[in-house]
């Protein structure tokens, strides 16, 4: 027989999951305390880095139903709910989300669901790529140096690869100048 998990997130201390609990069994379905996860916890946090979350994964068994308000309980970003939608439905765990109609997300129309929210995610992270290129195009045609600042200056830099022409090892520069091995590697190439 199936067993009724609840997963209720609020993200900040001063809201309560009571009003998500409700709702739960307002749709008909039996929650056993015991069987309610809520936790306080940002919805930009993955949800396998949530605490709540990662136990409720280690309780969930074959067959068993999880039941969250909306899908932004899961989280916000639509990569990681559709990564954790397939997680579950791997586990045979079916995904009923009362926003969109009580529709399980494992079933075809789930499915269907799931697909859209895979395009969208897909779509997020290519204008995600796309901003980022862009910004990444701008601040050159700026002048502005990117990545890292070095950690040696330009004269550490030069004597750095005199003496590696010298022979001395990379180790050994690397321990002089207080930078790693590859450090020194990344000058003399």
């Amino acid at each position: 027989m199936s067993r009724v998990f609840a997963y209720c997130r609020v993200s900040t201390g001063d809201q309560t999951p009571d009003n998500q609990i409700l709702e739960i069994q307002a749709a008909g379905f039996q929650l056993e305390p015991r069987r309610v996860i809520a936790e306080t916890v940002s919805g930009s946090t993955t949800a396998m880095e949530r605490a709540g979350f990662r136990k409720l994964m280690d309780r969930l068994d074959w067959d068993d139903v999880l039941v969250v308000t909306k899908l932004d309980r899961l989280g916000r970003n639509a990569m990681d709910v559709r990564a954790t939608v397939e997680r579950l439905a791997e586990m045979n765990v079916r995904v009923h989300c009362l926003a969109l109609g009580g529709v399980d997300l494992t079933s075809p129309a789930g499915k269907m669901t799931m697909s859209v929210i895979a395009a969208v995610a897909e779509f997020e992270r290519d204008l995600l790529v796309e901003r980022t290129q862009a910004g990444l195009s701008r601040a050159k045609a700026q002048g502005k140096k990117l990545g890292r600042p070095s950690s040696l200056t330009e004269e550490q830099r030069e004597n750095a690869r005199n003496l590696r022409r010298q022979g001395v090892s990379l180790g050994v520069l690397a321990k002089e100048f207080g930078v790693s091995r590859s450090a020194i590697q990344r000058l003399t190439l």
